[in-house]
């Protein structure tokens, strides 16, 4: 398994894969695995030849008061992870790799980021549509693997890339969740014992 960090060294590495003839199958993720993350590793593995996976929190979906300074890191076991399940390539950029200057570019899907979480997350999915575009360019790969837990994304991340005939297709995996119906979420740490039981209300 290669770890890179360099742009320009993961497109090599990706090209060299594709140039042999083995399709690509990429897993985006912030870290953090849990076992939604690898059942999406286990369905790329399972329909690609090669899998890649990103590692990299991504600033620019985080608002002001957002939880970017706390979100859970633990690369070491991603790794471990990742290797484990057989991934070809990861992709761990820093910040600075990923946006180097004061960049003028966004990307602005319209009306499906207007309401549920982005009518209450401000500008939160111009930074998802932003950072998967900048990924797929850098990962060109055949596939691309989401979860249905985060299921508006998922749609406008399958709407950006028909309107910019982004050469890449969409895979939705289902939501895996815990023994008591919770959704896996790498965020479910910071839940106290009473948020905890009442987040399970959300699945019944």
């Amino acid at each position: 398994m290669k770890v890179l960090h360099d742009i320009d060294e993961t497109r090599r590495a990706i090209r060299d894969q594709q140039q042999s003839g083995r399709t690509v199958g990429l897993v985006p993720t912030m870290g953090a695995l849990h076992e939604g993350h690898l059942s999406l590793i286990r369905t790329a593995r399972a329909q690609s030849d090669a899998v890649a996976v990103t590692i990299f929190v991504n600033p620019l979906q985080f608002g002001p008061n957002e939880d970017l300074a706390a979100y859970p890191e633990s690369m070491e076991d991603d790794l471990a992870n990742c290797e484990v399940e057989g991934v070809s390539v990861v992709f761990a950029p820093s910040e600075k790799t990923m946006y180097p200057g004061d960049a003028v570019t966004k990307i602005h899907v319209r009306r499906l980021t207007e309401g549920l979480c982005g009518g209450r997350r401000p500008g939160h999915f111009d930074g998802v549509a932003t950072g998967v575009a900048k990924l797929f360019q850098i990962i060109p790969a055949d596939k691309a693997f989401f979860g249905e837990k985060d299921y508006q994304q998922l749609v406008v991340i399958r709407q950006m890339v028909q309107d910019l005939n982004i050469p890449i297709e969409i895979v939705a995996c289902p939501t895996v969740r815990e023994p008591d119906g919770l959704a896996m979420s790498s965020r479910n740490a910071f839940l106290s014992p009473h948020e905890r039981s009442q987040a399970v209300l959300l699945s019944k």
